[in-house]
């Protein structure tokens, strides 16, 4: 048996130890949103966070991470308040959003170790692969949660759908 925390619940593993996390996670835990992209560690979309670092989950064992913290995107925030997560609300730069939960958790860890990111930075920090291409944006997008977990500025109200208007009769 494996034992170690996620998103602050202690939680138990009978499960081989040499399980990948992100079945364990999605499997064992019904954490979902850690996703499964390559199995090889090339995309990040199942980027957890482990005791204040990031992790690709594909590639960790439970066994390895006794005694651990584990935060999944789940964990990061139950109503989307993280800086992150809003920062994307706000520049509507979600597109299919499947890479989305690894881009959050990988800029989350980059936000905590560095509070004034630059562009440079956020490249070498968020090593995910987005197929829709989000990147030029997503940079925008980060240094303006830095912005707001700063304090310097409010992120803007996330973007409302358009309310539908009849034609007058």
């Amino acid at each position: 048996m494996t034992r170690f925390t996620v998103n602050n619940q202690p939680v138990e593993y009978r499960m081989d130890p040499r399980t990948p996390l992100l079945w364990a996670l999605r499997d064992a835990s019904n954490l979902t949103g850690t996703k499964y992209g390559c199995g090889t560690g090339d995309c990040g979309a199942c980027a957890v966070d482990v005791d204040g670092g990031l992790r690709l989950a594909c590639q960790e064992t439970i066994g390895a991470l006794e005694g651990t913290f584990v935060t999944t995107i789940e964990g990061l925030s139950k109503d989307r308040s993280h800086p992150v997560q809003q920062a994307l609300l706000a520049t509507n730069i979600v597109q299919c959003g499947y890479c989305i939960p690894g881009i959050v958790m990988a800029a989350s860890v980059l936000l905590r170790t560095n509070r004034n990111p630059s562009e440079d930075d956020i490249k070498s920090a968020i090593p995910n692969i987005c197929r829709c291409g989000i990147y030029p944006r997503l940079i925008g997008a980060i240094t303006e949660a830095a912005r707001s977990a700063r304090g310097e500025a409010p992120l803007p109200e996330e973007p409302q759908p358009e309310a539908e208007t009849q034609a007058p009769e």
